[in-house]
């Protein structure tokens, strides 16, 4: 995946933080045996999603077109060719 640009997005990296400190609220707050924290910390973790979405609609993500998923075989940079 790396090769492919997949995550390094602004995007990606702020949905991606959001939802570890949501999962990080959630552990220590099971362990503490609340529930009300532990569900405050999985609506976190949710909202990561839903930013990270928000994100990637105002054009902060990877565009489709620039995603190997994405383009014909014959458009393709051959594998391991940076450009």
């Amino acid at each position: 995946m790396s090769g492919s640009s997949h995550g390094h997005t602004p995007a990606a990296w702020t949905g991606v933080i959001i939802a570890f400190i949501g999962f990080c609220i959630a552990g220590v707050f099971m362990v503490a045996a609340q529930p009300l924290g532990f569900w405050v910390g999985m609506v976190v973790v949710l909202l990561g999603g839903a930013v990270g979405g928000i994100m990637r609609m105002m054009g902060l993500g990877q565009p489709k077109q620039n995603h190997p998923v994405h383009q014909v075989a014959g458009e393709r940079e051959p594998a391991g060719a940076k450009g």
